[in-house]
């Protein structure tokens, strides 16, 4: 018989099939009786071994292996001999299938505790946070004003930014080619509507739907056709309050607008009133305030002056309550209106309130 050849005795084939099993196996026997021989082996190696033992239990327990060769030659021994060749088949194949299960448990047991490893998580590491917003000085501002207004009996109104001629015009008396127009030119579009350049309209809305007595105020976003440059932004904050009831008087808008701003920038705050005019008031006035910084002496912020300019105030004028179904035989009022963003930026010293808007990390960061 040649090297290569397969012996004519079934049990020799048997125990060929058996000696190139072992030998093959020899690489997986440590697997399963020594410990630290598996230990060393990392997640990719451990998985590449239990890959390559799959294969080998498939060469030897196959449908296609020796073994199941042999089993097919039992009806063919000599009847007197297969009982004992048949017997002989299968403690072989029990053999060599048990010692490859007890490698395949190993490495299943070594596979789920390095899986564990990799996944595992120390929870007594400290977490990564998420990085921790912050209110927009905007927004700041603008809530202070509400509570103070809140706490004097105002109710806090919000409106559409989107309005028609007749609310963001008309109805605050400024009919049109009126000059007060040129002035609060918007942003228009089709049908009469436009964006509104005050937040007047939500005054109207409001003592349409309440009637008088009234007392509100109205903070939100306004647009006008305006150039950017330091002190001017085509899109802007701005609030505006409302106080309409029978026998109010100039006196009552002093003294309305003074405790506020004292409120605003404390006790010492003086207030002073100049005569101005407004389409949507009679009489009208714009009032400043003593510098919060300087005290009234005179810095940068104030333009070495002692005071600061705000915003614009008077009584409601007679048209605006009859555009607005009240009877101004009956009731009067004061309103007044300021800049948000200008008093944002004379309270935390910025040189363009445009950085308020581009939304610059860096620089909006620093109000945290």
């Amino acid at each position: 018989m040649t090297a290569g050849q397969t012996p004519d005795n079934p049990k020799l084939q048997v125990e060929a099939a058996r000696k190139a099993f072992e030998q093959e196996f020899e690489r997986f026997a440590n697997l399963a009786q020594n410990s630290a021989v598996l230990g060393a082996l990392d997640l990719s190696s451990a998985e590449a071994e239990h890959r390559a033992l799959a294969e080998v239990r498939t060469r030897h327990l196959g449908k296609k292996s020796a073994l199941a060769a042999a089993k097919k030659m039992i009806g063919r021994v000599d009847p007197n001999e297969r009982g004992s060749f048949g017997q002989f088949v299968q403690q072989n194949e029990a053999d060599i299938t048990g010692k490859i299960e007890a490698a395949e448990q190993a490495l299943k047991a070594h596979l789920e505790s390095a899986r564990t490893a990799r996944e595992a998580i120390d929870v007594t590491l400290p977490g990564r946070r998420p990085r921790r917003g912050h209110l927009h000085p905007i927004t700041v501002v603008r809530e202070r004003i509400e509570d103070i207004f809140v706490s004097l009996g105002y109710a806090i109104e919000d409106g559409r930014e989107i309005e028609t001629d007749f609310y963001n015009f008309d109805a605050l008396n400024i009919p049109e080619n009126h000059p007060a127009r040129a002035s609060q030119d918007t942003f228009y579009t089709t049908d009469g509507y436009a964006l509104r350049s005050q937040t007047s309209t939500v005054q109207i809305h409001a003592m349409q739907r309440r009637g008088a007595p009234v007392r509100m105020i109205a903070p939100g976003r306004v647009f006008r056709r305006d150039t950017p440059d330091p002190t001017h932004n085509p899109m802007f904050f701005q609030v505006e309050g409302l106080c309409v009831d029978r026998g109010i008087s100039m006196a009552h808008l002093k003294g309305t607008v003074a405790e506020f701003l004292r409120r605003m920038f404390g006790e010492q705050t003086v207030t002073r009133f100049r005569p101005s005019y407004f389409p949507f008031t009679e009489p009208s006035a714009e009032f400043d305030f003593s510098c919060f910084k300087c005290d009234g002496a005179g810095c940068r912020i104030c333009k070495n002056s002692g005071w600061i300019e705000l915003g614009g105030s008077g009584m409601v004028h007679p048209n605006v309550l009859r555009g607005a179904g009240v009877d101004p035989e009956e009731f009067s009022g004061f309103a007044f209106g300021l800049g948000i963003d200008r008093m944002v930026g004379l309270m935390y010293g910025l040189d363009d309130i445009r950085l308020l808007f581009e939304n610059d990390v860096r620089f909006l960061e620093q109000f945290d």
